[in-house]
């Protein structure tokens, strides 16, 4: 058994890493991609309250706090999300191959954050979802937030159709809208 809060371990690390790393300094500048990131979170967990392609469950001593899914989503989406962006968006390098390495990287950090996840029983997949699914889902958000950063309007456009395309390949039913 894991003796140890996984949530709060996850928290302590992004905590961590946006106050050594991110660019506190032009927060605002970074602050419309943060409110991107979270809405399309809660846009998920909003349609697809019923029909969910994953869930996190409590680890360790996660599972004698009162915390559960949704305490779990909350605090990736305020404490995950805007440090990610801080310091993926504010240490965005210039040319063309520094940019490709920083992208993968942070594609990395969330694919084996997931992972470990994962193994530690952290998280379980449902309707059709897996890993690989998590991998390219991971490949389109990281270009999808850079291009937001940069050409919001296009993300939105982006962001629409990669919903309409999971949804189908998912074959998610309509009568799970209210």
């Amino acid at each position: 058994m894991l003796a140890l809060s996984l949530n709060i371990l996850y928290g302590a690390t992004y905590i961590f890493a946006a106050w050594k790393w991110g660019d506190w300094k032009h927060w605002r500048k970074y602050y419309p991609t943060i409110l991107f990131f979270i809405l399309g979170d809660l846009l998920y967990q909003f349609l697809l309250h019923d029909h969910s392609m994953w869930k996190f469950e409590p680890v360790g001593v996660d599972k004698e706090l009162p915390i559960n899914h949704t305490t779990i989503v909350l605090s990736v989406i305020f404490i995950k999300y805007p440090a990610t962006i801080l310091i993926f968006l504010g240490r965005f390098p210039e040319g063309r191959f520094k940019q490709i390495i920083h992208i993968a990287t942070w594609i990395a950090i969330y694919v084996i954050n997931e992972y470990l996840t994962l193994k530690l029983n952290g998280m379980t997949y449902h309707n059709g979802w897996n890993f690989a699914s998590s991998l390219f889902f991971t490949i389109v958000m990281f270009l999808i937030l850079r291009i937001h950063h940069t050409r919001p309007l296009l993300a939105w456009i982006f962001s629409g159709i990669f919903i309409l395309f999971l949804w189908k390949v998912f074959h998610v039913p309509f009568d799970i809208l209210k």
